[in-house]
């Protein structure tokens, strides 16, 4: 959980690019030859042609990358993310030292109900139907008329859930640890498959752990998810298999009980049920579709489903059904829509075979599971800003809210997304609400915060979502948090 500095990632298939991507041009009306400062006053949006300098001024120097307050950086650093992980491991690292200590007769007696007890809320936290359940009750219950202060607070809880599902999930391998230690302490009174599958099922956790850490899911995908699916389900396979024997073998007696009665009255055993459950629920709802595949430039690939989509969801898509899934923004106009969008930047081995070898068919997850734009609802007005196919994952929130302003940073942008995304923008996106970036034609990135301020004051905005890169979202966040801005962006964290 170390702050990293930024890796290679593959920001297509996060949603994301580098600021100098693919964008729409900021009004049909400016001259194809216009060059804009980097500096501008962003209002009105229609008065920004009048401000372009001369074709022939030069252009002007870059600014000298401002310096962060270290405050600031572990303001950011130290999210809720890290506060929920910190939180849930010493609450159970406490409980592990009054347990080694003889101090907690419980956990000495039943180790195991702490083991899959920890790992059965590290899994549901990542359960798209109880994700799904909570955000529906935070916006029926708290939209609009309660204090911002907790509306912010029900958004980045919310959003960082991810570190209570890792919190857990380290705490409960930690548990394991230390109840296969005692049981090698004492391995004279134990059976030898109990001793050899609490090894087995220590060291396949273990390795399912590292294969969710940062740096591996941020740089090497793919291993990531056949790794992380692979070794997750032999530990519940293990852990079944464990807490079986476990719970039958009397150590006191050195004989076995195979009465399912006496399993099934164990802690343990609902525990592993009732993860088992959360595991599976979410792949009942797994299809393979019918997709639709149009390629307006070599960089994107456009896929479209049947269906409309609320606002403020991710699909996850693949080519198999068990392999690794990419996650995308989903574009709709409603829920009564013919159809919905998913924008793929063309980067990673998956995205690239969209246009080498587009599919007429794709497996994904019928229910899709909210993201933090889901959370829109919460306030009056709201600013998202995103950079390249980031534009995925905020631009239903704009269609379907006339509360919220698109900020869009890139190059190009009509030529390389094609007529079917820049459509369901000028359709649904009026101008008042809506500044569209093309650094190609204004001769370089904009100054990103300046703009911000301006829309933040405008629009009288409560919040700002930020979808963009590494090194774009953190800069963002960073003069947001400088500005006193509410803004949450985008996670490399779950």
């Amino acid at each position: 959980m170390s702050n990293m500095p930024a890796p290679a990632y593959n920001d297509a298939e996060k949603g994301t690019l580098e600021v100098r991507s693919p964008q729409i041009a900021a009004s049909t009306e400016l001259s194809k030859s216009e060059k804009k400062a980097v500096e501008i006053d962003v209002f009105p949006v229609q008065a920004l042609k009048k401000d372009a300098p001369p074709a022939n001024a030069s252009k002007p120097p870059p600014k000298p990358k401002k310096k962060v307050s270290k405050w600031i950086l572990w303001v950011i650093w130290f999210n809720t993310y890290r506060k929920f992980f910190t939180f849930t491991f010493t609450i159970n690292m406490i409980g592990i030292g009054l347990a080694a200590s003889g101090h907690w007769p419980y956990a000495l007696e039943y180790p195991g109900a702490l083991v899959v007890g920890n790992l059965n809320f590290s899994v549901l936290m990542r359960n798209e139907i109880f994700g799904r359940l909570l955000y529906l009750f935070v916006n029926t219950l708290f939209a609009k008329w309660t204090p911002l202060w907790w509306r912010l607070g029900c958004t980045s809880t919310l959003q960082h859930l991810g570190g209570i599902h890792s919190g857990c999930a380290s705490s409960g391998v930690a548990w394991l640890i230390l109840m296969v230690v005692n049981e090698y302490r004492a391995r004279s009174t134990f059976n030898d498959s109990v001793l050899a599958f609490g090894v087995a099922t220590t060291v396949i956790l273990v390795i399912t752990i590292i294969a969710g850490l940062p740096w591996v899911r941020n740089t090497h995908h793919n291993v990531f998810e056949r790794n992380h699916r692979f070794f997750g389900w032999s530990g519940l396979f293990m852990t079944w298999v464990y807490t079986i024997l476990s719970n039958t073998y009397s150590s006191e007696t050195k004989a076995w009980n195979m009465s399912g009665v006496h399993v099934i009255r164990q802690q343990a055993f609902w525990y592993t049920m009732g993860m088992t459950l959360f595991i599976v629920l979410p792949w009942i709802c797994t299809r393979k579709v019918r997709v639709d595949i149009e390629l307006p430039s070599p960089k994107v690939a456009v896929l479209r489903f049947e269906r409309g989509m609320q606002q403020g969801l991710l699909a996850r898509v693949s080519r198999s059904a068990v392999m690794e899934y990419h996650a995308f923004g989903i574009i709709s106009e409603g829920t009564h829509a013919k159809y919905h969008y998913l924008i793929c930047g063309v980067q990673g081995d998956f995205t690239k075979s969209l246009v080498n070898d587009p599919p007429r068919k794709i497996w994904t997850r019928q229910l899709k599971f909210a993201g933090v734009s889901n959370t829109s609802t919460l306030y009056k007005r709201g600013i998202r800003i995103c950079t390249g196919t980031g534009l995925g994952a905020a631009l239903s929130t704009c269609i379907q809210s006339p509360y919220w302003y698109l900020i869009w940073i890139g190059s190009d942008q009509e030529k390389t997304f094609g007529p079917t995304i820049s459509g369901l923008i000028h359709r649904h996106v009026g101008p008042e609400r809506l500044m569209l970036w093309d650094s190609k034609e204004r001769g370089g990135r904009p100054d990103t915060m300046k703009i911000l301020k301006e829309v933040y004051h405008y629009w009288q905005a409560e919040v700002v979502f930020i979808t963009s890169n590494y090194i774009g979202n953190a800069e963002i966040q960073q003069g947001c948090k400088e500005a006193g801005i509410p803004a949450f962006g985008t996670l490399w964290d779950f």
